[in-house]
């Protein structure tokens, strides 16, 4: 049984890496403050929730398990409220739009910037 177990908490230590690396590239490549913060929260928030569970599946002790539930219903609850009060601020200082209208649109001809 423990053979399962460890195969599939490396599949979710694997998939959280996955995604937190699609995250960081989310935020360096989407164009404005809005798109990042959402690649941050989004991917992010599923990201570590992979991690924390792949890594309670791997300890397999029930200390480091309550631990980590603990650190994800944490970040489950203040991420969406971060990432809102960030993209309250993005759009009360005004630059959204401005970045908004300087993003590519899917009619635009491959290669203008």
């Amino acid at each position: 049984m423990s053979g399962v177990l460890e195969i599939l908490a490396s599949l979710l230590l694997l998939a959280g890496a996955a995604l937190l690396l699609m995250a960081a590239w989310g935020v360096i490549r989407l164009p404005d403050a809005l798109a990042r913060q959402h690649a941050a929260t989004k991917a992010g928030t599923l990201a570590l929730a992979c991690v924390c569970l792949g890594a309670a599946g791997w300890a397999q002790d029930t200390g480091w398990t309550m631990r980590l539930l603990a650190i994800l219903v944490f970040l489950l609850i203040t991420l969406p409220v971060a990432s809102h009060l960030l993209a309250r601020a993005a759009v009360r200082e005004g630059r959204v739009q401005a970045d908004i209208d300087a993003a590519p649109r899917i009619d635009d001809p491959p290669g203008q910037a």
